[in-house]
């Protein structure tokens, strides 16, 4: 319980970054729909959705007894037509939650050396060992949430890099299986357990490199 009040803070704030990303990229190409509709902002309460923001990821915590969780906000409405340039426009604003992520990542290891850096001058601040694991999460958790979003799944960022690949008819029918996409992969992540570990291969692959190389500032091991 005690690892999941570190980890939900982190969760929250960085879908809620994702969908910001999303608001201010739309902005920034001439569609004002989520401007207009409060969210363009880092207020969380504007971003949140009952099922995916709390319950799932409290769901899959518990049920993964701690090895696993994820979570997403409700998906910022935009309207493609009012891009400046189409298809650049819903490739940038599509690409922007993802290149969030992995700012953030990049951002808490950053924090994470800060903070060991600091723990030298300061051996006997827990504090500091805790911050440092809520960095560490930071990183892990924004890992996962960019590559899953670049699975090119209909509603997901990367589905919209593989529609203007596709011709017209075909990209169509692409972008109409988005409303069962996200419902299909999560049934095939629970029945199949072979698919979570597809999906988390990398981002364990990655999240392990990234812990190694930060091993030199690391206060405590971290879990």
């Amino acid at each position: 319980m005690a690892e999941f009040l570190l980890i939900l803070p982190i969760l929250l704030f960085s879908v809620v970054a994702h969908e910001y990303a999303h608001a201010w990229t739309a902005y920034r190409q001439g569609d004002n729909t989520a401007y207009l509709l409060g969210r363009l902002t880092f207020n969380p309460i504007p971003h949140i959705d009952p099922f995916m923001s709390i319950i799932v990821p409290v769901g899959l915590f518990f049920l993964s007894k701690g090895t696993f969780t994820f979570g997403a906000a409700k998906p910022v409405p935009v309207n493609p037509k009012n891009y400046r340039h189409y298809r650049r426009g819903d490739v940038i604003v599509s690409s922007a939650g993802i290149v969030m992520n992995l700012l953030i990542a990049l951002a808490s290891a950053g924090i994470f050396i800060v903070l060991g850096l600091i723990g030298r001058s300061m051996p006997d601040a827990e504090w500091l060992i805790t911050l440092q694991q809520m960095a560490s999460i930071g990183i892990s958790l924004n890992i996962l949430l960019a590559l899953f979003n670049l699975v090119p799944l209909p509603p997901l960022d990367g589905s919209h890099l593989v529609y203007h690949l596709l011709p017209p008819a075909a990209g169509a029918r692409y972008q109409a299986f988005g409303r069962y996409g996200f419902a299909l992969l999560m049934l095939a992540i629970w029945i199949v357990p072979s698919a979570q570990t597809v999906l988390l291969w990398p981002v364990a692959r990655i999240t392990e490199v990234a812990r190694t190389a930060l091993i030199p500032w690391t206060l405590a091991a971290i879990p």
